[in-house]
């Protein structure tokens, strides 16, 4: 694939659809990004997800290495500026600093919308993303134990979030 600086950040579009379903399964088959066990269609995953914060990062050809995207918390006023958000990278493209430049564009999108928290639930086993999260301003709220059954076997799930420090 390629290295971070040759990476560029922009919007998701339909035209992205392919890959980043394809990236999405790609972490959904490693066992330990989500409790899901197959990517949404093109039409769940487009109508769950803010259209203004999501995020693909590129390779010079054009290959989608990763995406970054919210869904509210919540439908309750009070709760409007929280999301909740998912970050994926390519295998091929992890460990070269993609992670990072899609988290720190969803902070920027988001805090540029009033966006006060971002929250995500991590398995304990996911240390990368974990780490990735800590480096991006992210704090560990709690353990979530026993929260869902995943493949046969109770999971707990790390709760994280970052605050904005600009939206109050």
């Amino acid at each position: 694939m390629t290295a971070a600086g040759q990476v560029r950040i922009t919007g998701m579009l339909p035209e992205h659809a392919e890959q980043v379903l394809t990236v999405y399964q790609l972490g959904i088959d490693g066992g330990d990004a989500t409790f899901e066990t197959t990517a949404p269609s093109w039409e769940a995953f487009d109508s769950a997800r803010l259209n203004e914060h999501r995020l693909v990062a590129l390779d010079p050809a054009g290959r989608v290495l990763g995406w970054a995207a919210v869904v509210p918390v919540s439908d309750r006023c009070a709760y409007a500026g929280v999301v909740e958000h998912s970050v994926y990278v390519h295998p091929d493209a992890r460990g070269r600093h993609v992670g990072t430049a899609l988290l720190d564009a969803l902070v920027a999108s988001t805090e540029q919308a009033g966006i006060w928290t971002v929250q995500s639930g991590i398995f304990p086993e996911n240390t990368a993303s974990l780490a990735l999260h800590e480096r991006a301003g992210f704090r560990r709220i709690g353990i979530r134990e026993r929260i869902g059954r995943h493949h046969g076997r109770w999971r707990d799930v790390v709760l994280v979030e970052r605050r904005s420090p600009v939206v109050l």
